[in-house]
């Protein structure tokens, strides 16, 4: 498929077409910020800066924030708040923005993160979910006295849990059933239930990856997929083959699907380029490659070579999630039009990352969103119909 025009696809891949483009950002819970590299982030890991990004982002378009989970120093993250208490502070400092806590199954039990959930739930109005993440990083298994999996051992493992959250969720006077290999639950019934949120059968469980095991439980039991940046043709392939999976599961509610990419909007495209070429100029290049060497092991643990950051370069890394892969890269009508594109193919969500968080949030609200929003009004009396896929 070309890359170049949002002509490229004689049919959109996307399902709900009508919606509008929902946008998340990565909460900078974590020191270091976005890009491993020393060129100049105006940010920070801490609770009143992130306070304030978070009412800020609300305020500009953003619809979701993802808290990062990180359980221990590595490569350039040298210090990091849990995810699900700093997800709940930062619901509770604000009014509309939904908030994702990334959470590790084998370190969290599912039936007590359900209870978490629920009364967190309840504390924020229903604005609540969650980010179900396998691991990649071993030393924070084995730091903990965890066992480590392999790798399709830790998506079966993540099946279940997915499984067993959304059983206790919506379990009824009986209480939850479950008896799995990883997992098993007996008439455990939770009081108080999530709150009821219209269109929202239970909280929204995410979850990335970009392995086939990934990508089965994408379209078997998750309600979003996140895919790490790609382009185009990437993308497409990631989106056609979980709604391939998704064709015969038994599920609450259609797959949607976030793309991760780190946005540099600029007013000129060259000052956006040289940006870019600025922070990999500068990349820490002793903990890229140690990251490099860590998540590559983790790819390739798998059969078929498919799993995360497999074929990622190390210009692409110095963006952890291969955000730079996405292009989101230019001007402000650049950016939209490739927004546009990827919404045709399938994209409900774009997570975003940012060098200068503030600054940029409040630029992204003022000058790239109207242009999107714009361009969706257009995609919609062109293409007023989806086709079902």
């Amino acid at each position: 498929m070309s890359e170049n025009t949002i002509d490229s696809l004689d049919t959109t891949l996307n399902a709900q077409i009508s919606e509008p483009l929902k946008f998340a950002y990565w909460v900078p819970n974590v020191s270091g910020g976005l890009v491993t590299s020393t060129i100049e982030q105006r940010t920070d890991w801490g609770y009143d800066y992130n306070v304030r990004l978070a009412r800020t982002a609300e305020n500009n378009g953003f619809d979701y924030a993802l808290s990062q989970i990180r359980y221990m120093a590595s490569y350039g993250a040298d210090h990091q708040h849990e995810a699900t208490a700093f997800s709940l502070a930062l619901g509770l400092a604000t009014e509309r923005l939904k908030v994702i806590a990334a959470v590790h199954p084998g370190l969290w039990e599912p039936a007590v993160l359900a209870k978490w959930v629920a009364t967190a739930d309840h504390l924020t109005g229903g604005r609540i979910a969650v980010n179900v993440v396998s691991g990649w990083l071993k030393a924070e298994f084995t730091a903990l006295g965890q066992p480590w999996l392999e790798h399709d051992e830790r998506y079966r493992r993540a099946n279940e849990f997915i499984r067993v959250l959304r059983e206790i969720w919506t379990a009824g006077e009986s209480g939850a059933e479950f008896a799995g290999d990883f997992y098993r639950v007996h008439g455990y019934d939770l009081k108080p239930k999530p709150v009821e949120v219209p269109g929202r059968p239970h909280p929204e469980i995410f979850q990335g990856g970009n392995s086939t095991a990934a990508r089965r439980n994408g379209g078997t039991v998750s309600d979003w997929y996140f895919s790490n940046g790609k382009d185009y043709d990437g993308f497409t392939e990631q989106v056609e083959e979980v709604l391939g999976h998704a064709k015969t599961a038994e599920r609450p509610a259609p797959v949607r699907f976030g793309l991760n990419a780190f946005l540099i909007a600029r007013d000129d495209e060259s000052e956006a380029r040289e940006t870019l070429r600025e922070i990999i100029a500068k990349a820490n290049r002793p903990a890229v490659e140690g990251f490099r060497d860590a998540v590559q092991q983790a790819g390739n643990a798998t059969g078929d070579k498919r799993g995360m950051w497999a074929d990622s370069s190390f210009e692409d890394l110095v963006q952890y999630n291969d955000g730079f892969r996405s292009q989101l890269i230019g001007t402000p009508e650049q950016i939209a039009d490739r927004a546009i594109e990827y919404k045709r193919r399938g994209a409900n969500l774009l997570l975003l990352g940012f060098l200068h968080f503030q600054e940029e949030v409040e630029y992204f609200g003022a000058k790239v969103l109207p242009i999107i929003r714009e361009k969706e009004a257009e995609l919609a009396s062109r293409e007023p119909q989806p086709t079902s896929v």
